[in-house]
């Protein structure tokens, strides 16, 4: 039976799991890097090593009223429709299995920001068929091809440096706000980019 979640008040369908299960949020007081799960902090920030902090109760209320937040679901829907264009055009099993893991992590990403932000989307755009037109044109995505003869690190690469054009953004975004709210969203998603390029560098690195 339907119900509705107490936190970001979304209608939830029957064994569906939303913000209310979320109990902890920290932040690292270096990084700004931002975990929410079920359990209390514990030592430092397993992203830079910095001391974390737990946050109290923060009401977004509508979050895509924030421009940080509006850019890293436009990026993450974009980069997820990235690899899923991409990889139904994979040319050799090796492309094949790296864009299904690219695509894969580019929809789990997208289901994390709409987690820790309440962002929750229509499930049709994650869904749809998506313009090429508009990955073209995008900043992330500019001049980025996957070629027939692209090589697995290759790809990785491609990646990551879509990832590092993203967490750019938000690091220049940051510096367009005084310390506050959307500041320290910025630095958030900036570090949430940071976790995601140290994350393909170590897959890259296992492979090469």
């Amino acid at each position: 039976m339907p119900s509705s979640c107490p936190k970001c008040h979304r209608v939830l369908e029957e064994d569906e799991i939303c913000c209310a299960l979320v109990h902890y949020a920290w932040r690292c007081t270096r990084c700004y890097k931002l975990t929410t799960v079920l359990a209390i902090p514990f030592g430092k920030c397993f992203l830079c090593g910095g001391d974390v902090e737990v946050l109290g109760e923060r009401d977004l209320g509508d979050s895509m009223r924030f421009q940080a937040v509006r850019d890293a679901v436009s990026f993450e829907l974009n980069s997820f429709h990235f690899f899923r264009l991409a990889r139904e055009r994979a040319r050799t099993p090796e492309q094949g299995i790296v864009l299904e893991h690219l695509y894969e992590e580019g929809l789990e990403h997208l289901h994390r920001l709409e987690e820790k932000y309440h962002a929750h989307l229509d499930p049709e755009m994650a869904e749809r068929a998506s313009d090429e037109e508009i990955l073209d044109s995008d900043w992330a995505f500019r001049g980025m091809r996957v070629g027939e003869d692209s090589a697995v690190e290759e790809l990785y690469r491609l990646a990551l440096e879509i990832e590092r054009r993203a967490r750019d953004h938000f690091r220049g975004l940051a510096g367009r706000f005084a310390l506050g709210l959307e500041n320290e969203l910025c630095r958030e998603l900036a570090a949430e980019e940071d976790e995601h390029i140290a994350m393909l560098e170590t897959e890259l690195e296992q492979i090469a």
